[in-house]
């Protein structure tokens, strides 16, 4: 792909006299599993679904797949799991500009870590440019990340499904049955393929709630070279 192989500073100076940081490090390490488990706490307190370890997990699982499925199964990729696993950490510290804080206090744990500058500042920048509001595909791994976190649409994030006829993020969370990201490298498409209970929510709810996350992922695609669409209960909306 060319986007990833022409990308600077591409692959792994960032081994450590411990071995290269992955994924699997970050998991075992105390310090992230504690931000992690704070910040959903703070997101709990506030109203929001799930942002804990399993977010984390999965965004992390789905971004290294985006990029180990266009041809790129090296160090970008666990870069781009890094990245997910970390992406919402600063949430700690306020959900406004959670973006930033995250990308910040990431590169105090990966420094302790000894990730190498190089790394460090491909991971900030995928964290940095993750949130809809101000975020841009700046690199494959900001791209991949952000197909990842946008695509996590599951009833289990839900904490109070009392609340889903007042709340319409949780209602389309809910009504979510499937989310899967399927990444066609061959014919360099993209697709998150949705399944949505229309009897606790309609479709017209999910564009009406997620529109901007669509365009930022279609954005994304593009940065990987890919086009991106979207199908719902078996009908292709993009």
């Amino acid at each position: 792909m060319a986007e990833i192989e022409t990308e600077a500073q591409a692959e792994g100076q960032g081994a450590s006299a411990r071995g290269p940081v992955t994924l699997a490090v970050l998991q075992d390490d105390a310090e992230a599993a504690a931000y992690l488990a704070e910040a959903d706490r703070v997101l709990a307190v506030l109203g929001y679904t799930e942002h804990g370890t399993k977010h984390a997990t999965l965004v992390a699982e789905r971004a290294r797949a985006v990029i180990s499925a266009l041809a790129d199964k090296g160090r970008r990729a666990e870069l781009a799991a890094i990245a997910g696993y970390l992406h919402d950490i600063g949430n700690v510290v306020n959900r406004d500009g959670h973006e930033a804080s995250s990308a910040l206090l990431a590169q105090v744990i990966l420094l302790r870590l000894g990730m190498d500058v190089g790394e460090r500042l491909q991971v900030m920048t995928a964290i940095g440019n993750h949130d809809e509001g101000s975020g841009v595909p700046a690199s494959a791994i900001t791209a991949a990340l952000t197909l990842a976190d946008k695509s996590d649409v599951r009833r289990d994030r839900v904490r109070n499904p009392s609340m889903i006829s007042f709340d319409i993020h949780d209602r389309v969370n809910y009504a979510a049955k499937r989310s899967e990201l399927e990444v066609d490298g061959e014919n360099k498409v993209i697709t998150l393929v949705l399944e949505i209970d229309t009897s606790i929510s309609q479709v017209m709810e999910y564009f009406e709630t997620f529109l901007t996350r669509m365009v930022m992922c279609r954005r994304a695609a593009r940065r990987l070279g890919c086009n991106f669409g979207l199908v719902i209960n078996g009908l292709r909306m993009l």
